[in-house]
């Protein structure tokens, strides 16, 4: 049966393709610019992401599929998505993957195929296609943009086109992301183990997914083993049968039978004889209803692949990844010391590939992953000791594998978020033994340089919570993630809230460790920032000199605190007024901070942007262009188009072009900033306010205070 309506009433059918999360040793996605031709250069038809390889022995579950049809035809052109729903191994993403892939063989214009983890993997691969489409509005520059300019050209083509959302895991997350169609021509397909109300409704329809039919169940193994010599025997039925029908329990058993030329009646005793089920999976377990057929089959073929690795690793392989994002992680992991370590100094590329090979994971292009439910069986028949090796040993890998700053290697630092939030999923609590793991740490550091901070202010608000639940609140790493807290305020501008919790991380800090320890010293300085945002400005002033004495006199002129006091100073000062002092105080601090930290670090570029502003106020425009100018490439190379830091170096720029002119393009510019500050920091964050009152007074420029609102 055809399922595409073209144009009219009539109908063909889609095509497709899909990648995940991780993408290369180090998840790399790389963007290309749009096309200046327009859409006339493009060539068509487009795959958008790679669609997963269709099984061996692919089933094409003909009743199933025409259950999907008939919905879609029931809703006539208001039902222009189908929710495949279901537990996890009955094959959902094989059989989206069996629609795109006749969809590709029909030449449908455009498959696009999302991994649907996480919002951000939607967004990714959105702005991507939007490139590759060439859709109005597209820069290539700036992602979310990017995203949504790609919705509005789906809902309006008349290409035919097909979205793939695989695996959607935050129904919430995903509202205002589902793509529509207004000309009939596109249809959605979403695979999903939830049964959840807001995945329904609003031209979306459910359809749920379970395991084979006998028969399909049966055709597979048959058709397996079919090239086998004879494994095919007479027990197909009935082991088919024995393991619920369950597709991925059937891909286990085949894969072992293959590998090992084992017929279905032999590999039935097999099954039947392994060792107690409460031994592999506890009673309490559930594993979505198929905990019985899925705990077994992985026994069996974890039993074959450790029979065959010289290195004897493999049961520390498989639980460590069952630890982790069922979208992928780096396989870079498996090479770091932490992980070497803990596989006894064993080397674990020659395990994977077995386990590979035994369908345990998969492992290919630098990625490795593991069925949800497959990881699910795993965890559930580890001990808690052999847990908790795995827990530290997945942790210490992650954090040395995450580059700091991670803001040049964003969909690396995506890819390990990702991944810690999954090890924090999975076995958090054995992260906390005897205090927080550095890795959970570097989650909000990262979320916070990545600009996210609504996800920051959330992540540590819940780990500070956390972390006063198990450790205590004046302990000191309770003490670190309230202060971090409190910077993710300060970035939203909620000045209030971060001076509050400031004041007390600092009065305990000066209690507990002392008024010149480094970390008491750090709190003085943030407090500072804070009155410096809250208009406090002869408080925060007096504070940053005393901070950066104090450093200069503990630890000498070039400690990093040194330097971070230094140029936090060159704000205080032009914001006072005092120009000289700021532009030698800012002057040294580019100079120290170039030599101590490197020209590209996130920490250079804040303080070049600083002194630029300087030389702004001070009438060197100049000198500021050339280092506004410097400031935005280096920062849309190295944290990107979509970051607050690189929209405010962007505004800047504007307001010294506005000033030499000509005046238009600079205009164009500032109004390019604010739209992205509004949408990245708030309409209410301080700097969004200044340059949203700027871009007024430059578009009334003969206002006789336009100056002063410009500046204030």
């Amino acid at each position: 049966m055809t399922f595409w309506r073209k144009r009219g009433t009539e109908r063909v059918s889609v095509g497709g393709d899909s990648s995940y999360s991780a993408v290369g040793p180090y998840s790399s996605v790389v963007v290309h610019q749009p096309s200046p031709q327009g859409e006339f250069a493009i060539g068509w038809p487009l795959e958008v992401g790679a669609v997963p390889a269709l099984a061996s022995a692919f089933q094409p579950r003909t009743g199933l599929r025409e259950r999907i049809d008939a919905v879609r035809e029931e809703g006539g052109t208001a039902v222009l998505t189908q929710v495949l729903s279901g537990g996890g191994g009955v094959g959902k993403s094989q059989l989206a993957a069996s629609y795109a892939a006749q969809a590709v063989a029909e030449g449908v214009d455009l498959v696009v195929w999302a991994p649907a983890g996480e919002l951000q993997q939607v967004v990714t691969r959105f702005a991507e296609a939007g490139v590759r489409v060439a859709a109005p509005g597209v820069t290539g520059a700036d992602p979310e943009a990017d995203a949504r300019a790609f919705l509005a050209w789906l809902a309006t083509t008349s290409r035919r086109w097909l979205v793939v959302l695989d695996d959607i895991t935050d129904p919430g997350a995903v509202e205002g992301w589902w793509p529509v169609s207004r000309t009939g021509s596109g249809w959605v397909l979403a695979t999903t183990r939830l049964h959840d109300a807001r995945l329904t409704g609003g031209g979306r329809r459910r359809v749920s997914v379970d395991v084979y039919e006998a028969g399909e169940a049966a055709a597979y193994l048959r058709a397996r083993l079919a090239d086998e010599g004879g494994l095919a025997d007479g027990a197909v039925d009935e082991l088919a049968e024995e393991l619920g029908h369950l597709p991925l329990a059937l891909g286990h058993a085949a894969a072992y039978m293959i590998n090992h030329g084992l017929g279905c009646g032999a590999y039935l005793e097999l099954f039947r004889g392994s060792r107690s089920i409460a031994e592999v999976l506890p009673p309490s377990a559930d594993a979505e209803g198929y905990g019985r057929q899925i705990a077994t089959t992985l026994l069996l073929s974890l039993d074959a692949v450790e029979a065959a690795d010289p290195a004897g690793v493999a049961r520390r392989v498989l639980g460590l990844a069952a630890l982790l994002d069922p979208a992928g992680h780096p396989e870079a992991l498996w090479r770091t010391k932490a992980v070497l370590e803990y596989l006894g100094g064993c080397e674990a590329a020659a395990t994977l590939r077995a386990l590979h090979r035994y369908a345990l994971l998969t492992c290919d292009a630098g990625v490795v992953r593991m069925h949800a439910l497959t990881a699910r069986a795993v965890r559930e028949a580890t001990s808690v000791e052999d847990m908790r090796a795995m827990a530290v040993g997945a942790a210490d890998g992650l954090y040395e594998i995450w580059p700091y700053p991670d803001q040049p290697h964003r969909d690396l630092a995506a890819v390990l978020r990702a991944n810690t939030e999954a090890l924090a999923g999975t076995a958090g609590g054995y992260l906390w033994d005897p205090t927080g793991h550095l890795v959970l740490y570097a989650i909000g550091y990262s979320l916070l340089d990545a600009g996210l901070i609504d996800a920051a202010t959330d992540y540590w608000g819940e780990f500070a919570g956390a972390s006063v639940r198990i450790l205590g609140a004046d302990h000191p790493y309770t003490l670190e993630a309230t202060a971090n807290l409190a910077v993710a305020h300060w970035r939203a501008g909620r000045s209030a809230e971060a001076i509050a919790l400031e004041e007390r991380v600092l009065a305990v800090r000066t209690r507990v460790l002392g008024p010149e320890h480094v970390h008491t010293l750090r709190s003085k300085s943030n407090l500072a920032s804070s009155y410096r945002q809250a208009g406090r400005l002869v408080e925060a002033t007096e504070l940053m000199e005393q901070v950066l004495a104090d450093h200069e006199r503990l630890f000498g002129p070039e400690h990093h605190g040194s330097i971070s006091a230094r140029s936090n100073l060159v704000v205080h000062y032009y914001e006072a007024g005092q120009l000289t002092e700021a532009v030698a105080f800012g002057e040294r601090a580019l100079a120290d901070s170039e030599h101590a930290y490197g020209a590209d670090d996130p920490r250079t570029l804040m303080t070049r942007h600083s002194l630029s502003t300087v030389y702004h106020y001070a009438g060197r425009l100049g000198e500021a262009v050339d280092l506004e100018e410097r400031v935005l490439a280096d920062r849309v190379r190295v944290l990107g188009a979509d970051h607050p830091h690189t929209a405010l170096a962007r505004a800047s720029l504007a307001m010294s072009y506005w000033e030499l002119g000509p005046r238009d393009p600079a205009r164009d510019l500032l109004a390019q900033a604010v739209a992205e500050l509004t949408r990245l920091l708030g309409p209410e964050h301080p700097d969004t306010v200044k340059y949203r009152k700027s871009l007024t007074a430059l578009r009334a420029p003969s206002r006789p205070l336009w100056r002063r609102i410009l500046r204030r």
